[in-house]
């Protein structure tokens, strides 16, 4: 897959990003595939309310990786933290037990990995996403 030049009216770009997003203390939270296929929708969900392109998203039990594509106004660390925030609070809602694998507040750790992938090719990259489940 070759990498598509977006236009803004002062820009041309590729902004292609990797995220990571890990549960509390690695705990198993996402250990059902109704809980991750939520997980994912919920996130799909989120892709206009953040201005975001989702091209691959794979949980594995406990953690995510997300493949998107963005633009060059987009505030990285919002995604972030709207993803995380939004993710945790209707999983816990709509999937109570996931409460027993972690305790207090926290669903996510409080860090996350984000890289732009401009290192890797893109299919190098949504093969490694799409095969998160077959790691675990």
């Amino acid at each position: 897959m070759k990498y598509k030049l977006d236009k803004s009216a002062h820009s041309v770009y590729s902004l292609y990003y990797h995220l990571v997003v890990v549960i509390k203390y690695r705990r198993k939270a996402l250990y059902d595939e109704t809980i991750r296929e939520r997980l994912k929708q919920i996130i799909w969900g989120l892709t206009d309310e953040l201005r975001i392109e989702i091209l691959a998203q794979e949980p594995a039990e406990d953690h995510i990786h997300i493949l998107f594509k963005a633009t060059p106004t987009t505030n990285l660390s919002n995604v972030v933290n709207v993803i995380k925030g939004v993710t945790a609070r209707r999983l816990r809602q709509e999937f109570p037990h996931t409460k027993e694998f972690l305790w207090g507040d926290s669903f996510w750790s409080n860090s996350y990995f984000i890289a732009s992938t401009g290192q890797v090719s893109l299919d190098v990259l949504m093969q490694y996403v799409e095969s998160q489940m077959d790691r675990a």
